[in-house]
């Protein structure tokens, strides 16, 4: 009976350190992503050959693999807590989602956190074959027609991984799989806000598909709130 006993107020112990460990802070980083001199003017797509596609848009529209914003703000930079965290959040209840409307990914840098479910619905007249590109989870290749039922699926591990249509060639994308759900990707105006965070000092890093990674070290206070900036050279792409 003792040994129960003290086998229970082990238990509860332990309950009450792992809650306590996992608690979340009240501190924040937050910024914003800029790029430094003139990007190259984005290239213009062809969609003539799928005319259900073309015909959504007013004027042709553009590659995302560089978008800027006023002021010299960048988007779809993923910006993450990338070191310091002992304890994180586990993976939301809902799928992440990614929409394949007007042959595009929208949005065109989708991240979610290891093993959260996603799904991919196709929301256009004409099929998609969608192909994913990792290097440490498993690649697959799937079609899609009209109507079809969400692709689901998740992944283990944490990876950059392209996504392509194999039957539209100008459909590019990427899914972000990071093991932190400390994350943000960057809108139009180039802004990022990372919250909840315990004090501790963190490794904060951005990634932009076209110009790389970027780091920064950023220490903590109980409740702190810190601003930083990226700023990524501008390149011909």
């Amino acid at each position: 009976m003792q040994a129960k006993k003290l086998m229970i107020a082990v238990a509860a112990v332990f309950t009450v350190m792992t809650m306590t460990s996992a608690r979340p802070g009240n501190g924040s980083v937050s910024g914003h992503v800029t790029f430094d001199g003139t990007p190259v003017k984005p290239k213009t797509i062809d969609m003539s050959m799928e005319p259900s596609c073309a015909k959504q848009y007013a004027k042709p529209v553009s590659a995302e693999n560089v978008v800027t914003g006023p002021g010299n703000a960048l988007e779809n930079v993923v910006v993450y807590i990338s070191a310091g965290l002992t304890d994180d959040t586990p993976p939301p209840a809902q799928p992440a989602v990614l929409v394949q409307k007007g042959c595009r990914y929208a949005p065109h840098i989708l991240a979610f956190q290891v093993n959260q479910d996603f799904e991919i619905v196709n929301d256009d007249q004409t099929s998609h074959n969608i192909h994913t590109l990792p290097q440490s989870n498993r690649e697959w290749n799937k079609s899609q027609p009209p109507g079809a039922p969400p692709i689901e699926d998740k992944y283990g591990r944490p990876e950059f991984i392209p996504v392509k249509c194999n039957i539209h060639p100008w459909m590019h994308g990427y899914f972000v799989v990071l093991s932190t759900g400390h994350y943000s990707v960057t809108g139009q105006d180039g802004a990022f806000s990372l919250k909840g965070l315990p004090a501790g000092k963190y490794t904060v890093t951005a990634w932009q598909e076209q110009y790389g990674t970027q780091t920064q070290d950023v220490t903590l206070g109980a409740g702190e709130s810190k601003a930083i900036t990226f700023s990524f050279k501008a390149l011909p792409y």
